[in-house]
């Protein structure tokens, strides 16, 4: 029987969603069972899985409260199977902040919720300021002028380190 493998996840701009998608493709040709879920539309059970991934994006320092409230209600059904958990944000296009020990926004997560998944990564975002509504563009722009990031409205980076999610995608098909 093959392992069944739920990935769960919130995305603002898509970016998140885009790194779901290739963990699924991944997973996928190694003829495993792969169900994509939005953290809007997840109603199945969470035992039904051999292993769920949760991935979340970051929007102005925080995860999804979606994301947040069904770990919370979820820990014990969670703790009693296999777990990943994968954080998007722009800090971790810095090597130096890149990694889930040295992420501040992976470290805060896991300092206020009672949760220690199998396996967590981080990975950096996409910057693309023409798909931020006015408000969203000037308060990411002001963000990445604090951390010495581009602020130009014509930016766009993908800093998703894709070999990474490869290398994400083969640990967790083998937990």
């Amino acid at each position: 029987m093959s392992k069944k493998i739920g990935i769960i996840y919130s995305s603002v701009d898509g970016q998140t969603l885009k790194i779901c998608k290739k963990i699924e493709e991944q997973l996928q040709n190694k003829n495993l069972s792969v169900s994509l879920f939005s953290i809007d539309n997840f109603n199945e059970d969470i035992l039904s899985f051999d292993t769920l991934i949760i991935g979340a994006s970051i929007r102005y320092g925080v995860h999804n409260e979606k994301i947040i409230k069904f770990i919370n209600t979820n820990k014990n059904k969670l703790d009693s199977i296999k777990t990943a958990f994968f954080s998007v944000n722009l800090v971790a296009r810095k090597p130096e902040k890149s990694t889930p020990t040295t992420n501040p926004y992976v470290v805060k997560f896991f300092k206020n919720i009672n949760w220690n998944p199998t396996i967590v990564e981080v990975f950096a975002g996409n910057l693309d300021y023409s798909k931020y509504p006015f408000f969203d563009r000037i308060m990411i722009q002001l963000i990445m002028w604090i951390t010495k990031g581009p602020t130009d409205k014509n930016t766009k980076i993908e800093y998703t380190n894709w070999d990474k999610v490869k290398l994400f995608s083969n640990e967790v098909q083998i937990i």
